[in-house]
């Protein structure tokens, strides 16, 4: 065989490890892009070139662990053709950061079922899709709602009437009830007494009303369709008085909690109309309700943020405090700060004209009346 000169020998080496190259993963060390790559995706600063998913994670963590902005998930995301359900993640897969021709980042999914037999991943049991947003937070406000939606307040089971004929009703007395046919006799109900109405602050329509928890009934009678055929509750928890007309609540989640974040499709601007828990200062994994819904064109797993309204002043000139005057005070120019921006929130429930969220991130206080818009 006749011997290739040396300098022919170099570029075939150098052709051979460019094949290599191309044909192993396209992943860059430590999760970083390689050299020339360029990507609209804000990545996160220090984002792994892989992690395993734990018991205890939520989409939004995870998001945040490779990109320093979460609702850009599903630009991210890589649909796995060969997965069953490609939107849920379990405790135990494996998410890698990838990059692709282009140099655009996707994360890719490993099942952990494959991958038990590797000893760089942790054993576990693949039980539970990992929720969007921490399940006992959400879980805690919709036991016990503290705003209804006007459909709600139309619709729900209520009560028809207190036992031995009495105005209000504790612990240990009999509540008689309408829209509880069929259920299971030994379920929970919370007992809601409808407040005062919520107005949206920039139109006035009625958008809801302020729901005061007032305890927690057990079904002892289920109901039927007839006029006299009413369910029958025990009160085992009494926070205040049961009133006839309280609406009643099952307790339990009923929010599926395995959406997608990410950011509207269209434009939204609102406000926050309501504080869960009667706070006044609203902070991280606080609920809140806003002024937009379904027919603004929300649903579950949008991103919004949270701008907080500046405050009004007198403009009193460069003096400042020095010139405040109890007679030239009213004539100074009255001012609105910059609204600053305070937070993000992911919205878990919808409805026509208004919405449920959960403040994911807090930098500054946050109150009702503030704006919610496109992050």
């Amino acid at each position: 065989m006749k011997k290739l000169p040396r300098f022919a020998v170099i570029l075939l080496a150098g052709a051979l490890a460019g094949s290599l190259a191309l044909a192993g993963d396209p992943s860059p060390p430590a999760g970083a892009p390689a050299a020339g790559r360029t990507t609209s995706v804000p990545l996160a600063p220090n984002a792994p070139a892989s992690y395993v998913v734990q018991r205890g994670d939520t989409l939004w963590g995870i998001a945040g662990k490779f990109l320093s902005e979460p609702w850009y998930w599903p630009e991210v995301w890589y649909l796995n053709p060969d997965i069953k359900n490609p939107h849920r993640i379990y405790p135990g897969d494996t998410l890698r950061l990838v990059y692709d021709a282009e140099g655009k980042p996707q994360i890719r999914v490993e099942r952990g079922a494959d991958l038990r037999l590797s000893p760089q991943v942790r054993s576990t049991p693949l039980d539970q899709a990992i929720p969007a947003i921490p399940f006992d937070v959400v879980a805690a406000f919709m036991s016990k709602p503290s705003v209804l939606s006007v459909d709600e307040t139309k619709t729900l089971p209520y009560v028809v009437g207190l036992g031995d004929t009495r105005p209000v009703a504790g612990v240990g007395d009999t509540l008689y009830a309408r829209g509880l046919d069929g259920v299971d006799v030994g379920l929970r109900y919370n007992v809601v007494h409808v407040g005062e109405p919520l107005k949206d602050p920039d139109d006035g329509h009625l958008v809801g009303y302020e729901g005061v928890y007032a305890g927690v009934g057990r079904v002892e009678r289920t109901g039927g369709p007839g006029k006299d055929e009413f369910a029958k509750l025990v009160l085992i928890e009494s926070a205040r008085e049961t009133l006839i007309g309280d609406r009643l609540v099952r307790d339990q989640l009923e929010v599926p909690l395995d959406f997608v974040p990410h950011a509207p499709a269209k434009d939204i601007t609102g406000r926050i109309i309501a504080a869960i828990a009667g706070t006044t200062v609203i902070g991280q994994y606080h609920v809140i309700a806003i002024n937009r819904g379904k027919n603004d064109g929300l649903e579950p797993g949008h991103v919004l943020a949270i701008w907080q309204t500046g405050d009004k002043v007198k403009d009193r000139g460069p003096g400042g405090a020095s010139n405040t005057n109890q007679f030239t005070e009213p004539f100074k120019p009255t001012v609105r700060l910059p609204s600053e921006h305070a937070g993000t929130m992911m919205v878990f429930k919808t409805y026509a004209h208004m919405s449920y969220g959960l403040v994911m991130s807090a930098q500054n206080q946050m109150h009702v009346g503030d704006t919610v818009k496109n992050p």
